[in-house]
């Protein structure tokens, strides 16, 4: 199938591309994004001979909202990542999320290993240290609120694009825009802007040296992102048994954003992990 839904069984209905044949890769992406933003359209993956599956989280993109305004947390992410798996028949596959995705990534990779040949973690978060900090969360909260009372311009606004250099200020602007206008439930989106960031993933980071699958972890210099810190993706590589990390060059556009590089970096994951194409 190319594009189609998945009935959950939680209230919840996904909509899912299923393109090309060959060994299974999932692609997941960040919070406020949409199935495109993971490899940001690039078809390296299904020419190289990789069935590539991705999918709206729930209240984002096309797929259905949450059945309750808190329902956004990795105990509900996991499960609908284990629902697709199940619908579509995958046994086990290489999973590639960003940010949030990839710490769904990492919770099904705790709960149901066997289900994961390959991880790779874009750009990850999750600091427990910093988890339940009220002026981490209440950055969380603004997003939401502005997105709920103004909508995509309120959001824009609230993200801080009017103060982004002027050179950048128009592209990135009209990125995020685009971004949000995937969104058919805004109001779902801005539930899930504030229940994700109260949700962990996993406990400890030290959960992370029980995950036994090659991994790869990608993180960013990105200064205008300081909500991905190039430490925790370090971090997250170093506690990861068989973790990599890589990073875009000093000076050069983040990595996370090269849609191409991703899929190539995804691929040869993928062989490491004996699912060839």
């Amino acid at each position: 199938m190319a594009a189609a839904t998945i009935d959950t069984g939680a209230g919840v209905t996904l909509a899912v591309t299923d393109e090309g044949e060959g060994t299974p890769i999932v692609l997941l992406h960040g919070l406020t994004a949409s199935r495109r933003y993971v490899v940001m359209g690039s078809s390296v993956l299904r020419r190289a001979g990789h069935r590539v599956v991705a999918y709206d989280a729930r209240g984002h993109g096309a797929s259905s909202p949450a059945p309750a305004p808190d329902a956004y947390a990795y105990a509900d992410l996991w499960r609908d990542l284990a629902a697709v798996l199940d619908t579509l028949g995958i046994d086990r596959a290489v999973l590639a999320g960003v940010s949030m995705g990839a710490h769904t990534c990492l919770r099904l990779a705790l709960q149901l290993p066997e289900r994961v040949a390959g991880l790779v973690a874009i750009t990850p978060a999750f600091d427990p240290v910093e988890h339940s900090e009220p002026q981490r969360l209440a950055r969380w909260d603004a997003l939401s609120d502005a997105l709920r009372s103004g909508g995509i311009e309120g959001f824009a606004e609230a993200s801080g694009v009017p103060r982004i250099p002027e050179r950048w200020r128009e592209s990135v602007g009209r990125a995020l825009r685009q971004r949000m206008a995937a969104h058919e439930h805004l109001d779902a989106v801005a539930d899930a802007l504030h229940a994700v960031p109260r949700s962990a993933p996993f406990c400890d980071l030290h959960a992370l040296e029980e995950i036994e699958c090659p991994a790869l972890v990608i993180g960013s210099r990105d200064e205008a992102d300081p909500g991905h810190p190039l430490e925790i993706a370090q971090r997250y590589a170093e506690l990861l048994p068989r973790g990599r990390f890589v990073v875009e060059e000093e000076g050069r556009p983040p990595l996370a954003w090269q849609g191409g590089r991703v899929s190539e970096l995804i691929a040869k994951l993928a062989a490491q992990a004996g699912l060839r194409a």
